[in-house]
């Protein structure tokens, strides 16, 4: 899945760093952080969640604007996500169409 959502954005004229996991993703937002305007996460990931990966991630880039993609979008944001009241939540299943809309959206807010 991680494939084709870069593909598609890819396409769409972003530039994608794709991260296997939420541990790889913080690695290279230390080394990276300012260099990118938004976070694309699934809520559910190995090594770290999407939750508390964009909570770091938001310390390390106070620009940096979050998006979740979540099968489980009722629950997504509850109590674990203090000071992200503005992330985008996309929920599973979804078309690339839809999703290169919403990241476009978000970048122009």
């Amino acid at each position: 899945m991680r494939h084709f959502l870069a593909m598609a954005l890819e396409r769409a004229g972003h530039d994608v760093n794709s991260c296997e996991d939420g541990l790889s993703a913080l690695r290279v937002l230390e080394a990276e952080g300012q260099d990118f305007d938004l976070l694309l996460a699934d809520i559910v990931m190995p090594g770290m969640d999407g939750i508390e990966l964009s909570q770091k991630a938001s310390k390390i880039s106070d620009h940096l604007k979050i998006m979740f993609i979540t099968g489980f979008a009722g629950v997504a944001l509850g109590n674990r996500n203090p000071g992200h009241e503005k992330a985008r939540v996309l929920s599973k299943p979804f078309h690339l169409k839809e999703l290169v809309d919403q990241v476009e959206e978000l970048l122009a807010a």
